[in-house]
């Protein structure tokens, strides 16, 4: 008997995704568990649901039958939650952990909304992706919003948005960076800890560039320290000063023309966000509801 949604809502997941891969990835489980609850489904009702073909999957017509069941009822307990929430009734203040650029520069429009959701006082811990996973396992924050995916037991991972890192500063420099052009900027560098570091240092290995031939003029913690660094920096240098940050961080101001971005020709600097929790809260209704919220978010 299907005594709970979840395995409900992994059909759904894989049908909307139209693959059992990424399925896996959004809802932050294996691939072989997403197929062991299709299975389960399809032995509970005794006839196939699902069809896997090279270009994706296809629904059976019993398939066809589930979905627009299974349809029906997760509107039906999405459209219950807040009643949930309410008959709940819990008082307490929900923390969410983020790293730099996402707690300084993503959430604090969104905080808001959340308390709305769940009706509670929510709080934002900033720090590094690392010492937040840390702060889940030890149950000092409920979900933590990271850059770096630090893989634990224990821990459920959601793909949540992309991101992009860029190289930026405060005067106009060529759109389209090629190798020799690295070597005519002063740069300021994150920390040798940073995900953002570790990130550009791959790619710069990739177009043969020397790291260790540039010119730092600082090594920095933050988003917040790097952006204001070059901010700051003289306008009229004939060495531009530079470093590489997250489109997210410097939006407002490339769009009002007091930072300018560039990228590496023929590279583009990609990174995948993360939301992660406990497993032990996989069915909490306050992380549920905050968790959906996010993924519905357009950035």
């Amino acid at each position: 008997m299907l005594k709970d949604f979840a395995k409900l809502h992994t059909f759904l997941t894989v049908i909307k995704e139209k693959s059992f891969s990424k399925a896996s990835a959004k809802l932050g489980i294996s691939q072989p568990a997403v197929t062991q609850q299709i299975k389960f489904i399809e032995e509970y009702l005794d006839t196939k649901i699902v069809e896997r073909k090279k270009n994706g999957i296809k629904l059976t017509k019993e398939g066809e039958d589930l979905y627009r069941i299974a349809v029906r009822l997760e509107k039906a307990i999405n459209s219950s939650e807040k009643e949930l929430l309410k008959i709940i009734n819990k008082e307490f203040t929900f923390v969410i952990g983020s790293s730099y650029a996402i707690g300084n520069y993503i959430m604090p429009r969104y905080l808001g909304e959340i308390k709305e959701k769940i009706n509670n006082e929510v709080y934002m811990n900033v720090g590094m992706s690392e010492e937040l996973i840390d702060a889940i396992e030890d149950k000092k924050i409920d979900i933590a919003l990271i850059e770096s995916p630090v893989f634990k037991d224990g821990i459920i991972y959601r793909e949540w948005m992309e991101d992009e890192l860029v190289v930026f500063s405060n005067q106009p420099i060529p759109k389209q960076l090629r190798r020799e052009d690295m070597y005519n900027f002063d740069w300021i560098c994150r920390d040798e800890k940073s995900h953002t570091r570790r990130l550009t240092s791959e790619t710069f290995e990739e177009i043969g560039v020397e790291c260790a031939s540039f010119n730092v003029i600082g090594v920095v913690q933050s988003p917040t320290a790097i952006k204001e660094s070059v901010m700051r920096s003289p306008k009229d240098a004939a060495r531009p000063v530079v470093s590489v940050i997250s489109r997210h961080v410097i939006q407002d101001e490339v769009a009002n023309g007091t930072l300018f971005e560039a990228r590496i020709k023929g590279h583009k600097i990609e990174r995948k966000l993360y939301i992660a929790y406990g497993k032990e809260r996989k069915h909490d209704a306050f992380v549920d509801n905050v968790v959906n919220y996010l993924l519905s978010l357009k950035v």
